[in-house]
């Protein structure tokens, strides 16, 4: 085994491991304690444990842990302050958007980054908001209450949170209201 130090911020907090060269970021997570950070399908097919990564959205079962090294790593755990959620998750909640709650972290990860990607554009479509949900699956929830979720975040003033979840279904064509 070939084990190497490495530093980086996480949820704002900066930490230092060491690390086998082949763990995968999803791995040292979950054995430090984030728990929002699940295990789905170990392939980056369906999005449960997406984190942030210097702002963009990863899977962590396919990012290499020694690829975090200097880097910022945000969870869902991260995301509340001072007891109180975050304005995606609070939107999630608002919109019905949760149900089992196994994907949801990584959604929420994921409906995050696009929020504060599009803060401020009044524009964004329902279709854009699929597609940049495409990379999680949700058996539950229908993907609807996300979408609303994320529209919820977008019109809201202040804040600097996202919110929706999921764009599974692509090859919905049907015109937006």
């Amino acid at each position: 085994m070939m084990n190497r130090n490495i530093s980086f911020t996480i949820n704002a907090k900066p930490v230092s491991f060491q690390v086998d060269a082949r763990q995968s970021l999803l791995d040292l997570l979950r054995a430090h304690g984030y728990a929002s950070v699940k295990e789905g399908c170990g392939v980056g097919e369906c999005g449960a444990c997406t984190v942030l990564v210097d702002g963009m959205p990863v899977d962590s079962c396919l990012y290499l842990a020694l690829w975090a090294d200097g880097r910022t790593i945000r969870t869902t755990e991260g995301e509340a302050r001072e007891g109180k959620l975050s304005r995606v998750q609070q939107a999630y909640l608002d919109t019905g958007a949760v149900q089992c709650g196994f994907c949801t972290p990584g959604l929420i990860m994921t409906s995050t980054a696009f929020v504060e990607k599009h803060k401020g554009r009044a524009d964004v479509s329902r279709h854009e908001i699929r597609r940049a949900h495409a990379g999680n699956l949700c058996r539950c929830t229908g993907y609807e209450g996300i979408i609303r979720a994320v529209e919820q975040c977008l019109t809201e003033k202040g804040g600097l949170d996202p919110a929706p979840a999921c764009a599974c279904d692509l090859a919905d064509e049907t015109p937006e209201e």
